[in-house]
């Protein structure tokens, strides 16, 4: 029987992602690399557990779910959560961000100083910028501020953020104007907590480092894997959870690593490219009409 292994998700370090394996294994991935994978025939996807605990009755979970948790499991994961809200007590200091996907998708947010970019990379920002480094209480206080006052989301759907890859600016001039613009807005209004520091505006550009130059235009993305389903190609472009992968003649398809997480993978064809997993193919942009007949 093929050597089988369990994906414990996508990360992000100095040197680009890299997939981790349960046991701590990892597996780098550079552009131009090969990805092949296949789901081990007449395997289940089972709940990955919470805060580092597997799940108690290893429960089945939907091929669909990003979490990769049953409902008791998720709720854990939850319940100590800065992200859910859910804690107010964490000493560590925290910056406030903008970070911009796409035009006019800008978001606010708040991650741990001592996480550096991680959590931006993570979620696949084009560009970011600091705000400010403060409390967790002050840092959330301010990201409801500038919510409430200038209308600014703390989320961008992954779908949103994909459709617009293969079209940004070509310029990091171009991509970071709306941050910048938003930056102003934000310094000046009033209300800020005294405990937060404000920083400079000096956006980040990860355009280079997610390989997003020139990115060719891919046709759908896989909303599922299933027993007995492979995916192999070329690895192109890497960004937040994301890989946009040249499989075979139709072009660019993009997985979703945490669609891998709870699966039993082993090695994919040792020839050919391809996916044979369910796809959702992108429905082109209507064109403009010109007139009413």
């Amino acid at each position: 029987m093929a050597q089988v292994w369990k994906c414990s998700g996508l990360r992000w370090s100095g040197d680009g992602p890299v997939l981790v394996w349960d046991g701590g294994r990892q597996s780098a991935l550079p552009r131009g690399k090969r990805v092949a994978f296949g789901v081990v025939d007449g395997g289940v996807r089972t709940c990955v557990g919470a805060r580092g605990h597997p799940c108690p009755v290893r429960a089945v979970v939907s091929g669909r779910s990003t979490g990769a948790r049953c409902e008791q499991c998720a709720r854990l994961d939850r319940a100590h959560s800065v992200a859910a809200d859910t804690i107010a007590d964490d000493p560590r200091p925290y910056h406030v961000y903008l970070a911009w996907f796409g035009p006019g998708m800008v978001k606010v947010g708040i991650t741990a100083v001592e996480r550096g970019s991680a959590r931006l990379l993570e979620q696949g920002a084009v560009c970011f910028s600091w705000l400010g480094a403060g409390p967790l209480m002050a840092a959330r206080r301010t990201e409801e501020l500038l919510r409430a006052a200038l209308v600014v989301p703390d989320r961008i759907p992954y779908a949103e953020k994909r459709a617009v890859r293969s079209a940004l600016p070509a310029t990091d001039a171009e991509r970071v104007t709306e941050i910048e613009e938003l930056y102003e807005c934000a310094v000046a209004l009033d209300d800020w907590p005294e405990s937060l520091s404000r920083e400079p505006c000096q956006p980040v550009d990860h355009v280079g480092v997610f390989g997003l130059q020139r990115l060719p235009t891919a046709f759908g993305e896989v909303v599922e894997l299933v027993p007995g389903g492979t995916v192999s190609g070329e690895l192109v472009a890497a960004a937040g959870p994301d890989l946009h992968i040249a499989a075979g003649a139709r072009g660019i398809v993009v997985l979703d690593t945490r669609l891998m997480t709870g699966w039993e993978l082993c090695p994919g064809p040792g020839a050919g490219d391809g996916c044979t997993v369910p796809l959702k193919e992108f429905k082109e942009e209507a064109g403009v009409q010109d007139g009413l007949f």
